[in-house]
């Protein structure tokens, strides 16, 4: 197995296992994490901070993988987001409270790594999807059908 890929297999364990310390100290300083579909970025210690919004959310979140493509130092991984909605889902748009809904949601992760320290983490979660698996997508549902 690749280098690389064992540094985001092990990202990705520090994520299962929450632990948030672990997760961060596997970026470079100058690292950042970008969650796409919310447009936000995340330095430092507060790359944590997406760990602990999807903790919180889904305290039962598994990442299931299902495909890692090494490049050099780019790591492309295919993978979905399973949880249950039991706590809070801060966006920053707002929060999402607790629906009781599962989510298994598509998500496809694109990193840049160099000297075996994630410099890039850019996270494409099919948004859509999983705010549609939580049922908050209603109206959008309704333009769709009556179109």
């Amino acid at each position: 197995m690749d280098t690389n890929e064992r540094v985001i297999r092990a990202l990705y364990q520090a994520a299962e296992v929450q632990d948030v310390k672990a997760f961060v100290s596997l970026f470079a300083d100058s690292g950042y994490f970008y969650d796409v579909s919310a447009g936000r970025k995340y330095y430092g210690n507060d790359i944590g901070r997406t760990v602990e919004i999807y903790a919180t959310a889904f305290p039962d979140m598994h990442r299931e993988l299902y495909s890692f493509y090494v490049s050099g130092d780019v790591v492309v991984v295919e993978l979905s987001l399973n949880g249950t909605h039991k706590g809070p889902l801060a966006l920053p748009a707002g929060t999402i409270p607790p629906t009781g809904k599962e989510i298994h949601a598509p998500c496809c992760d694109v990193f840049h790594l160099k000297d075996g320290k994630v410099q890039s983490f850019h996270c494409y979660t099919a948004a859509t999807i999983l705010l549609g698996q939580l049922g908050v997508l209603t109206n959008l549902e309704a333009a769709l059908k009556s179109a």
